[in-house]
């Protein structure tokens, strides 16, 4: 008995003895530090990849997420949802602009004021958070309209749209700063006056939290720092010595950065439209048709999760149109008209100011020249149809050589055309004679003597 109780006590201690020479507790497995990075314009494709890393993050208990940007900014409505994510994410994200030379602009300042922890590595800058209108250039006041208030109002906005885009992100930065206790009127001033801020400024102006070297040192330096999440709960970084794991963009992530830029949707939805085309004008074919729906149900999601111009598509829909009628019935002015208002509507068509959400004039202007080249071809080949004899009908008939198969008279049969036909004329014929055809009149042939041999009987 007592050598059993003593084999017991000897398994217990082992257990704990090898519990003790495990390489890490539960606590040091939680030390994780995922990495995002937003290198670019914000987008549908930046959008997903932060809600696909931050849900991995809760998943795998990571301690931190970094959220390392360079981004001129981009598309508001991705922007939003970017910042909704971290604001509800149960993980801390600590935004971070690096590499040295990189900036947040725009859209990239307001993710940074919404992370929990906001830092910058030396030499970047964050700031320019106005809001630019996108789809064109609001009305303004006339130039002769006096303004009363000129001089006590030289900042503000001179229209109603404007003042209320502009304060609309005021109060949203605003409301951002005050969250995470940053300095708010320095926000509004980025938003209202464009300004901006190097790393050391954005320390001093209290825009930012901490100015560190890389991840390693950003990760020493809010090691036992509190942060409060959502819901009021609050949390104890421990970073120290933390492992970085980069988070890759997952599938869709990739999928929607390429077919997300206006250039290839747009590029998309002319391959998808005329492949339908093709497809009526040859039907059976299968190819033509299959790709183009493919290609045009991409291009039509892509646009969707883009902000366009409805009455730029509409032009270009109306121009395609043109294009299609041109090919069934050769005008000209048709397929002129067609490539003026394909090329109005893709210079209307997507609605963004941002450099990396615009249509490429260079593509604009290939398939503009392609659709020009069509109605030359188009117009080459009316012209070539109009100056050609005729091939079918009554027409194609006259001056063909004929044979004299029986003859009474005024009246018999001829042979032309491998087919034995009516056939009538002035003169008397003989068996095996050649005729040519004058005319064609229900069906019979008005023969007459050849003036010349030739032509096909």
């Amino acid at each position: 008995m007592q050598i059993m109780k003593a084999a017991l006590v000897a398994a217990i201690g082992i257990v704990a003895c090898l519990a003790c020479l495990r390489p890490g507790s539960a606590e040091d497995q939680r030390r994780l530090a995922l990495t995002v990075t937003i290198d670019g314009a914000i987008g549908p494709a930046s959008a997903s990849y932060v809600k696909e890393a931050l849900a991995k993050a809760g998943e795998r208990r990571a301690e931190i997420v970094i959220l390392r940007m360079n981004t001129p900014g981009g598309l508001n409505s991705s922007m939003r949802e970017i910042i909704a994510d971290v604001l509800g994410s149960t993980v801390p994200v600590a935004g971070y602009v690096a590499p040295a030379g990189a900036h947040a602009a725009s859209a990239g300042t307001y993710i940074l004021y919404a992370t929990h922890i906001a830092a910058m590595a030396p030499g970047t800058n964050i700031g320019a958070a106005t809001p630019v209108q996108i789809g064109g250039s609001l009305p303004r006041l006339p130039s002769g309209t006096p303004d009363k208030d000129s001089k006590d109002k030289k900042d503000e906005p001179k229209d109603a749209m404007t003042a209320k885009v502009t304060n609309d992100a005021v109060a949203f930065i605003r409301s951002l700063a005050e969250l995470r206790g940053r300095n708010a009127d320095w926000a509004e001033k980025a938003v209202r006056e464009a300004a901006t801020l190097s790393a050391n400024g954005a320390l001093q102006a209290h825009a930012i939290d901490l100015v560190a070297r890389d991840e390693v040192d950003l990760l020493r330096q809010i090691d036992g720092r509190v942060v409060e999440l959502g819901g009021g709960t609050t949390q104890r970084l421990a970073t120290q010595d933390a492992i970085i794991e980069a988070v890759d963009p997952g599938r869709i992530s990739r999928f929607l950065t390429v077919i997300t830029d206006p250039n290839v949707a747009f590029i998309l939805l002319m391959v998808g439209i005329y492949g339908l085309v093709f497809e009526f004008m040859s039907p059976g074919t299968v190819a033509p048709g299959v790709v183009g729906t493919i290609c045009l149900l991409l291009g039509l999601y892509a646009l969707n999760m883009l902000p366009i111009n409805y009455a730029g598509l509409g032009l270009m829909l109306v121009g395609i149109a043109l294009l299609a009628i041109e090919a069934f019935n050769p005008t000209v002015v048709i397929g002129l008209g067609g490539v003026v208002a394909f090329v109005l509507g893709a210079i209307m068509l997507v609605r963004v100011e941002s450099p990396s959400y615009r249509l490429s004039w260079s593509v604009i202007a290939i398939v503009a020249a392609i659709f020009a080249g069509f109605v030359l071809v188009v117009l080459g080949a009316l012209r070539r149809a109009r100056r050609s004899a005729p091939r079918v009908g009554a027409q194609a008939m006259l001056g063909l050589i004929a044979e004299v198969l029986d003859w009474n008279e005024t009246e018999g049969h001829v042979f032309t055309h491998g087919e034995r036909w009516q056939a009538r004329g002035a003169d008397s014929f003989k068996p095996g004679e050649r005729v040519e055809v004058a005319n064609i009149v229900d069906l019979t042939l008005v023969v007459r003597r050849p003036n010349g041999e030739g032509g096909q009987v």
